[in-house]
């Protein structure tokens, strides 16, 4: 009894050292070095943002510039159209880097199990697989933020079951694609690791099968990221296999190519198994390095691995599920395969992080360093070409400001010079219109005697005989005035003013100079004099009372003159004297004080009226008294 306890303790240990070994080659707990590139993708496209933005307030401000008179000379057309296309490029780009991904394609050879290897890498069963020639097509397998897995043909965008792949991509289906046909499988992200993190595996039909191989590499291979050749272990290279990778490398440079020596669970049975093991690194290594040239040996070395896709795939799947692989699916030594199988997984995320970098981010980064060195050297191009026309304009406004200065003290000096110009003139004008006026009041009897209207003394009759007469006078002044000072004044008024435009254009630009009288209104020059007769005379009072003319007052008056006239035939408070000197004022300053009289005279007018009115009553008296 002890032991068989004994044998069942050590049975019980060996599964669980099984089962353990399996879980740590089932490609869980390992550490994604695919985050390199979902980081760095992350990061251009930020980055692209920036530079987008960047271009386009550039190219707006660029527009704004050429579109403004004043600046247009900063940037020139094919400067503006540069940033124009380059905006469209950084659209272009940040489309394209939103769609980039990590591509890795498997080629190989009819029924060496690239369908499963594929499907050990997703942990499903979503590709066909078996015995003989089984995928007639291309199959991209690719992430979708669906629920629900689809898949699209290039014939249609309408989506299709994924049961439908066993119809469409099967060699053995009726209804089967061409080999040159592409279905694209959307299997949601977040039931595979890969596909979360923007891994697109690409599965071809035996490259056996077609010698059309060109048209293979230019539709689907020129934007891979990493090769994967899965040869069959039972076997060596063959030259198809090498013919078609040696076309790879002549279209593509340097690409990066993984060798998966699959099925090798079957050489647990052949005695000699590290011998062929030798001979198969021995082969790739040499066809990698010395035949294609696209690594040194040692690092060739790790890009050969020796796996079984198929005990990998049920391991995981199982697993997946919670589920015990069975021991018949499991052959000796698969825990070294498993280990090998992560491996490759491992070094294959390595290398297409890095090499997707390179190969997707590298290009773009150094158009992203040329759009941003022809779009600085534009803009210091125009700050150049702005400070260049600032300094200028900063040059004219000083040369125009002195300019300025300069007209205006020029400016003061000519209207100080003009401003006594026109006064002496005006002075001048005065005095000649005063002696002209003068003249014209002394002949003021002249005019009164030209006027030949009949004298009526009714009141109504002596009003307009009045109007008329200063009508008369008036209009007869200003004819004589007119004719004495207006050419003068004239003459005067011109000759200044020519003087004024003289001096004036010696101020401005000769190319202003004949401007400058299409700028002066040109106006005729016309003196209208007008002698406001009737108010003038509005405070005369006229005497038509007949009297004597040989009584003493009369007599007396003819010997005292004109001044004494009203005074001796005044009576009681009234002032008939003031009468003359109105009148006489109305017609000039002159005549007024010519006829004044000075306190002398005065006194003996007063005498003399005392005595002519005693004299006029005693006469009037004695006469009386003759009467009686």
């Amino acid at each position: 009894m002890s032991g068989v306890a004994h044998l069942e303790m050590e049975d019980e240990e060996t599964e669980k050292n099984a089962s353990s070994h399996r879980n740590l080659g089932n490609g869980h707990n390992q550490e994604s070095a695919l985050q390199l590139f979902v980081n760095a993708k992350k990061k251009i496209n930020d980055i692209f943002r920036n530079i987008g933005e960047y271009v386009k307030e550039s190219d707006t401000f660029v527009q704004d510039v050429g579109s403004s008179v004043d600046c247009a000379s900063l940037i020139s057309e094919e400067s503006a159209d540069v940033v124009k296309g380059f905006r469209e490029k950084i659209t272009g780009i940040t489309e394209v880097l939103a769609r980039d991904h990590m591509k890795v394609v498997f080629f190989g050879r009819t029924s060496n199990g690239k369908s499963t290897v594929i499907n050990a890498m997703l942990r499903d069963k979503i590709l066909p697989s078996g015995i003989g020639h089984t995928t007639h097509c291309f199959i991209q397998v690719e992430g979708s933020d669906s629920k629900e897995a689809f898949l699209l043909t290039d014939d249609t965008d309408k989506p299709k079951s994924i049961t439908d792949i066993k119809q469409l991509a099967s060699a053995l289906s009726a209804v089967r694609l061409s080999e040159n046909s592409l279905i694209r499988i959307l299997w949601p992200k977040d039931r595979c690791r890969l596909l979360r993190e923007d891994v697109v595996l690409l599965d071809s039909p035996g490259i056996d099968v077609t010698p059309d191989l060109d048209s293979w590499i230019d539709n689907f291979c020129l934007d891979a990221d990493v090769f994967v050749l899965v040869a069959n272990a039972e076997s060596t290279l063959m030259q198809t296999e090498k013919k078609f990778f040696h076309k790879v490398s002549s279209r593509l440079s340097c690409p990066n190519i993984f060798i998966l020596q699959n099925r090798w669970d079957v050489s647990e049975m052949e005695e000699d198994i590290d011998q062929v093991k030798q001979q198969h690194i021995e082969g790739n290594t040499n066809f990698l390095s010395n035949e294609l040239k696209v690594t040194d040996k040692k690092s060739a070395k790790d890009r050969v691995f020796f796996v079984s896709a198929r005990e990998a795939l049920a391991t995981r799947v199982n697993s997946d599920k919670g589920l015990a692989t069975p021991d018949r699916v499991l052959l000796p030594g698969f825990q070294a395969r498993l280990f090998e199988f992560s491996n490759f997984e491992k070094e294959f995320e390595q290398c297409i992080s890095h090499s997707a970098v390179q190969t997707k981010f590298e290009q773009h980064t150094k158009r992203a360093k040329e759009i941003n060195s022809s779009l600085r050297k534009v803009m210091e191009e125009a700050y150049t070409k702005s400070l260049t026309q600032q300094d200028d304009q900063i040059q004219v406004r000083r040369e125009k400001s002195s300019r300025l200065q300069q007209l205006d003290r020029q400016l003061d000096t000519l209207t100080s010079d003009m401003k006594v110009k026109i006064k002496t003139m005006v002075e001048d004008v005065e005095r000649k219109v005063s002696v002209a006026l003068n003249d014209e009041i002394r002949r003021l009897a002249l005019l009164v005697e030209e006027y030949e209207r009949p004298f009526h003394p009714d009141t109504v009759t002596l009003n307009v005989y009045k109007k008329e007469l200063h009508s008369h006078v008036e209009q007869s002044l200003g004819r004589n005035l007119q004719a004495r000072c207006s050419s003068v004044v004239v003459h005067a008024v011109e000759a200044t003013q020519t003087e004024m435009t003289e001096r004036l254009s010696t101020i401005l630009p000769k190319d202003m100079k004949p401007e400058l009288l299409n700028l002066l209104p040109k106006r005729d020059f016309e003196i209208a004099y007008r002698l406001d007769c009737r108010n003038l005379c509005a405070g005369f009072k006229e005497d038509i009372e007949f009297r004597f003319s040989l009584s003493p007052t009369a007599l007396l008056q003819k010997f005292l003159g004109r001044s004494s006239k009203i005074n001796l035939g005044s009576s009681g408070d009234s002032s008939p004297s003031a009468l003359p000197s109105q009148r006489l004022s109305g017609l000039g300053g002159d005549t007024l004080q010519s006829l004044a009289s000075n306190s002398d005279n005065e006194l003996l007018v007063t005498v003399l009226t005392t005595f002519a009115s005693l004299t006029s009553r005693s006469t009037l008296g004695a006469a009386v008294v003759v009467g009686l």
